[in-house]
């Protein structure tokens, strides 16, 4: 095995549809107009030596070592820069190239380090190739002069360093920032022999800057100026594979590049459709976690959640966990087990999951992390439109020319995703924010909303609701695309109950709290401003109407005709790698991979035939139901693969009462997380570097995970599910996750034409992926709908049954921050904590001001399930009113202080309604103490404290 290589063709590919003929060294090219001479010769397999050039940014001009010459054109033009001509005859290797090329890199060598040999970039340097490419064999100026070559490196940043002695200025990296990232924390100060790379002001560094540590500057230098550390520390990798993220749900290809079974870097792969070569710092940097010390690689048993732990053999822990769970359903009935998915586990781990459940424990009590965040795209999406995905490639933002972010946070909850809506905002798209609290899209370097809508939390529905009536009443309706495509008399209906003066912006404007001038306009532009697309987040769907809310959406897009063509769409931003395929999977109790309803006896006949048993037509326990059942003592056995319910679900209270419940808890899990406090089996995980399979991204885009070391533990996770379902007497024997795909294929319509062979020549494809969509399917509902018409539903506002008063009179809502993940397992073991090392309560200077807090107090945070204690941070992103924090540290445990609220069709539950009250503290709450005193992470410290000593 070696090293990917990929072809960089030093500028990006030119869309236009019209070719043109012209000769390069004497070759005839046929390219299309609009293309470089650099990238025309590369294509033909003519090289032209560049620095400042690469594909991943546009044509620069500044090396000057690109140079060409063309017949009938004065002088020697960069190649990067000079635009392919019809007839036009190019010449790359002249004597005159030669000399003049030689000369521009000699003047780059007099200033440069010659420390070639100790170099951590050796062998991967382009400066150095490109000195070979032109046959540089001495340098006539010599190092007495001026020069930059004592100038101290910035190491500041926890993944990479900054040797300005090594910086050619070729602005790759100030240009990355701005064109790839987006966020314009680099720039070029001084001028001249005085022109340097800074990160904001001459005195900052890298880490006090505004850089995300996304990895685009690094990756565009094309020498060791901006080098991973741990490319210093090991070396240069020798061999890798590609594979696909395990953070959030955008699914970033990425090179894993390793020396021997240890990971060197990850880098972002070009071919990758989801990401196309772009990364976020979580997914190019923080992989520590994979060897971290925390990691528990021995399976563990206990005969009490309050006992001790003692390590076992794979064989002896298995064996334990099945006569468990057989003498569970022996002495409480089949309905007394069942199993929880991981959103964060491949497709084919998902799948046997629910296959063990079903068939093995002989109930549907299976669900999945998916239940807490994204269960209402489902219903609501496929209510109306008959599948339950979003309907849109990301590519497709590049032709949207008003986004609609509602409930979302993109630059922190999926920057690559929204790295690429900036630049399409900077391109001149219009943006309405639709969120109470002003996220950096609202405001930042050369992006800002037209419209900010603040609405008050949980209010969604008649803020949707009032933008609807503008387009009914004001008679901004595309009325042939719904008269064609949509339910007509369904159609009449929603107008009817939109159009009722009580919907008006005006009338609900107390309820939402946004002026209705606002709405209006808003729904003004999102209605006649071109290709509208919606994008939404967990601010939508995590609320008692989320259900609701994801219909309203749905009916603004087929209102408008913004869906089934390329630039609009209803675009749910999956939290997980793979929620969307977990759901998939099947991981609900009520439904079959496919998202078929068990109840359905051709589809229970289907997986029947295959697996030989016979399947419970009735739907099994939802995760709330489970730990209801636990409570009164009918629930008594539960299977837990890579997920943490105790700090990720809800009520925390509630969760931990129905944990110790239990009678056998076995979790799956890479570390001891807190619901490992109450299990009496622990099996370790494995992590994505560590196995074979596919993820499921936002875009329904199946990506292959390709096992690049082997797992710690012994076992990747599906190994570990089948040795638990052979040992429960199932016949289960899978030799490759490639096989499990096969079987999603033959039980699974939209994934019938899927396998790992196709998936091997695509690279990837989205479902629907079968007979009638051979090759996937970008964009959903072009011709028709899945259902066949659009379905328009009436969304009544029901106000939440969580209000405020005088006891709790402000609402918190809850978000995520860009260098934590979920609940912290991951990231909380990686040098991401520099930047977030706790959890926050953003709390308005007007609200912090009458209860006596400051920025940086200790402050308490009440509601009617619980309390927990963190530091304010005093800012005007929120309203007043309003209190936000992050859920990315279990020793602030904010769902301490979430109630047990759920949407009205999926249970998903109400996160981002809480009433509150804030008031000063001393510091953390006496369980808080105690969580420090007894975590697990605590525990460890304790233990190495004691054996330093």
């Amino acid at each position: 095995m070696s090293l990917i290589r990929e072809i960089d063709y030093g500028t990006p590919a030119s869309r236009n549809g019209t070719d043109v003929t012209l000769t390069i060294d004497g070759r005839t090219v046929r390219v299309p107009a609009g293309t470089s001479v650099m990238r025309a010769a590369m294509e033909a397999g003519i090289g032209v030596p560049k620095l400042c050039a690469t594909d991943m940014l546009d044509a620069f001009g500044s090396c000057r070592l690109c140079v060409v010459e063309v017949e009938g054109m004065r002088g020697t033009p960069a190649s990067c820069t000079t635009l392919v001509a019809e007839g036009m005859r190019v010449s790359t290797q002249t004597d005159r190239l030669k000399r003049i090329r030689k000369g521009v890199m000699e003047l780059y060598i007099s200033d440069h380090p010659l420390d070639c040999l100790t170099c951590a970039a050796n062998g991967d340097c382009e400066l150095q190739t490109q000195a070979g490419a032109v046959g540089l064999r001495e340098v006539r100026y010599g190092a007495e002069g001026e020069n930059h070559l004592g100038q101290p490196k910035d190491i500041s940043n926890p993944y990479f360093q900054f040797d300005p002695s090594k910086c050619i200025v070729c602005s790759r990296c100030v240009r990355a920032c701005e064109e790839v990232q987006g966020t314009f924390a680099l720039t070029i100060a001084g001028r001249g022999f005085d022109a340097t790379v800074s990160a904001g002001s001459v005195s900052d560094d890298f880490f006090s800057s505004e850089c995300v540590s996304c990895g685009a500057c690094v990756q565009a230098c094309p020498t060791a100026t901006l080098e991973e550390k741990a490319v210093v520390e090991i070396g240069l990798p020798e061999h890798s594979a590609v594979t696909t993220c395990a953070y959030c749900g955008v699914g970033c290809s990425f090179k894993a590049e390793m020396r021997g079974e240890e990971l060197i870097r990850m880098v972002p792969y070009k071919d990758g459709k989801a990401n196309h070569g772009h990364s976020c710092v979580k997914g190019r940097f923080a992989l520590g976690y994979a060897t971290h010390r925390d990691r528990v690689l021995k399976p563990m048993i206990r005969e009490h959640h309050t006992h001790p732990w003692r390590e076992v053999s794979w064989d002896e822990a298995i064996g334990y966990a099945a006569r468990k769970l057989r003498d569970i359903q022996a002495r409480y009935g089949r309905g007394a087990i069942g199993g929880i998915s991981s959103s964060r586990c491949t497709n084919e781990e998902v799948f046997l999951v629910q296959k063990m459940v079903r068939a093995g424990f002989g109930n549907n009590n299976i669900d999945t992390c998916a239940r807490v965040c994204h269960s209402p795209t489902g219903y609501g999406l496929s209510t109306t439109f008959g599948t339950s995905a979003g309907t849109q490639d990301f590519d497709s933002v590049e032709e949207a020319d008003v986004i609609l972010v509602i409930g979302a946070n993109p630059t922190d909850g999926h920057p690559v995703f929204g790295s690429r809506l900036k630049k399409r905002l900077r391109q001149g798209a219009r943006l309405i924010v639709v969120d109470p609290r002003r996220i950096d899209l609202v405001r930042t370097p050369h992006v800002e909303a037209a419209h900010h809508l603040a609405l008050k939390p949980g209010t969604n529905v008649a803020m949707l609701t009032a933008l609807a009536h503008v387009i009914v009443t004001e008679g901004l309706v595309d009325e042939a695309f719904v008269q064609e495509r949509c339910e007509w008399d369904a159609f009449q209906d929603w107008a009817a109950f939109v159009a009722d003066p009580n919907r008006s912006p005006e009338a609900v404007e107390a309820t939402t709290g946004v002026a209705a001038a606002d709405v209006r306009a808003a729904a003004r532009l999102y209605a006649t401003g071109g290709n509208g697309a919606i994008y939404y987040g967990l601010g939508v769907t995590e609320h008692s109407q989320g259900s609701t809310s994801v219909m309203a959406i749905a009916n603004l897009a087929m209102a408008t005709g913004n869906i089934g063509r390329r630039g609009g769409g209803v675009n749910p931003l999956r939290g997980q790698n793979n929620v969307q395929g977990s759901c998939d999977m099947g991981s609900f109790p009520h439904e079959l991979s496919g998202y078929r309803h068990i109840s359905r006896d051709d589809v229970r006949e289907t997986f029947e035939s295959l697996w030989g048993v016979h399947l419970d037509a009735e739907p099994g326990l939802r995760i709330p139901n489970m730990f209801d059942a636990a409570v009164e003592g009918t629930f008594k056995g539960l299977y837990v693969q890579g997920e943490d319910i105790l700090q990720s679900d809800p009520d925390t209270k509630h969760v931990s009462a129905g944990l110790a419940a239990l009678e056998c808890l076995i979790v799956q899990d890479l570390f001891l997380n807190e619901t490992a406090n109450y299990a009496t089996v622990f099996l370790p995980g494995s992590t994505f570097l560590e196995k074979d399979g596919t993820f499921t991204n936002a875009e329904r885009r199946i990506n292959r995970v390709r096992r690049v070391m082997s797992p710690r533990s012994g076992y990747a996770d599906w190994e570990v599910t089948q040795l638990l379902a052979r040992a429960l007497g199932m016949d289960m024997d899978y030799r490759h996750p490639s096989d499990i795909m096969d079987e999603v294929a033959r039980t699974t319509p939209s994934f019938a034409h899927v396998s790992y062979a196709l998936l091997e020549e695509r690279g990837s494809v989205q479902w629907p992926c079968n007979e009638q969509h051979p090759d996937g399917t970008p964009i959903m509902h072009v011709d028709a709908f899945m259902r066949g018409k659009g379905r328009f539903i009436v969304t009544e506002y029901v106000p939440t049954d969580e209000r405020v008063g005088p006891r709790f009179p402000l609402l918190l809502t809850t978000g995520r921050i860009l260098s934590q993940y979920n609940v912290g397992a991951q990231t909380r073991r990686t040098a991401n904590v520099v930047w977030h090392h706790e959890d926050l309560l953003e709390i308005h200077p007007h609200d912090a001001e009458q209860r006596g807090v400051r920025d940086r107090d200790w402050v308490r945070l009440d509601s009617r399930a619980g309390s927990t204690s963190l530091r304010a941070c005093i800012t005007d992103r929120v309203a007043p009113g309003v209190v936000y924090t992050t859920f990315h540290h279990p020793a602030t445990q904010a769902n301490v202080i979430t109630t047990d609220f759920s949407d009205w069709a999926t249970n998903c539950p109400e996160y981002k309604v809480t009433a509150v009250q804030v008031s000063p503290s001393n510091g953390p709450t006496d369980w808080q103490d105690a969580y420090e005193a007894l975590s697990h992470e605590s525990r460890r410290v304790a233990r190495e404290l004691d054996a330093a000593e």
